[in-house]
């Protein structure tokens, strides 16, 4: 599993102030805690409401690179972020995120082509997140075909079923699982499919616990991609035995140092 690190978000406080006052050194220490834990990509937020997140993402992705050699998400849904981001990127960035709002199509799928960038598809549309299975896998070959259209190949996509939070929408939780399965029915060879894990524990108790088991169980639906936390490590080592039981990595009596 491609694991992308969510740690380097301006939502949490010690990172807004990072942000605020030039503070690189923990910037950096973010990052390689991250990377070292395991994660392949790092995702970077500025925050919300930022006048200036432009140059602040600017900023963040060259601390970041002046500190590790690692893929990074640009997260954020202003294209002037995405472009600021994107302009400072060494290696192949990812674009987090579209959904399938023909506006926001219309803009980011062609800024993913002209970036060579990857780029997470949100199954949303106008009507907002559906509710079942089959309408998801509607939205997400509105998606597909839309990104193709504009020049972006299928496997350039993460198709994102959108985690709910257990404590709003619990019911919500089997319908994502299931839509994994139908989301890589859409297409041979399938469409990578990814989530952001820690929505789905927001606002409850024992959040660690249901991140854990619910990534088993993604997991057991072939998910491609998580945005997690790479420093739990209980939830890392869940991924490692995943991919040993899945027979996507060989066993050996190591495989949780391996």
């Amino acid at each position: 599993m491609i694991v992308i690190g969510e740690r380097i978000n301006g939502q949490f406080p010690r990172v807004a102030k990072a942000i605020d006052d030039g503070d690189g050194k923990f910037i950096q220490e973010l990052a390689l805690q991250q990377t070292n834990a395991g994660a392949h990509v790092l995702d970077v937020n500025t925050g919300p409401g930022r006048d200036d997140a432009p140059v602040a993402m600017a900023w963040l992705v060259k601390t970041i690179q002046d500190a590790v050699q690692v893929r990074l998400s640009i997260d954020s849904p202003s294209l002037k972020v995405q472009r600021a981001g994107l302009a400072e990127c060494k290696l192949e960035p990812v674009i987090n995120s579209t959904t399938a709002e023909q506006k926001r199509m219309e803009v980011f799928f062609p800024l993913a082509r002209e970036y060579g960038a990857e780029i997470v598809c949100l199954t949303i549309n106008e009507k907002g997140i559906p509710n079942t299975v089959e309408a998801r896998a509607e939205v997400a070959m509105v998606l597909l075909a839309s990104a193709m259209d504009a020049g972006v190949k299928a496997e350039k996509l993460y198709l994102d079923p959108v985690v709910l939070p257990i404590s709003a929408a619990q019911d919500q939780c089997p319908v994502v699982c299931d839509s994994i399965t139908a989301l890589r029915a859409l297409n041979t060879p399938p469409p990578r499919t990814l989530v952001g894990l820690s929505n789905v524990s927001s606002g409850a108790e024992e959040r660690s616990l249901l991140n854990r088991a619910y990534l088993a169980m993604l997991l057991g639906r072939y998910l491609d991609a998580a945005i997690i936390d790479p420093n739990d490590a209980e939830l890392m080592s869940i991924v490692k035995a995943s991919e040993v039981l899945l027979n996507q990595k060989l066993y050996a009596r190591s495989f949780l140092r391996a």
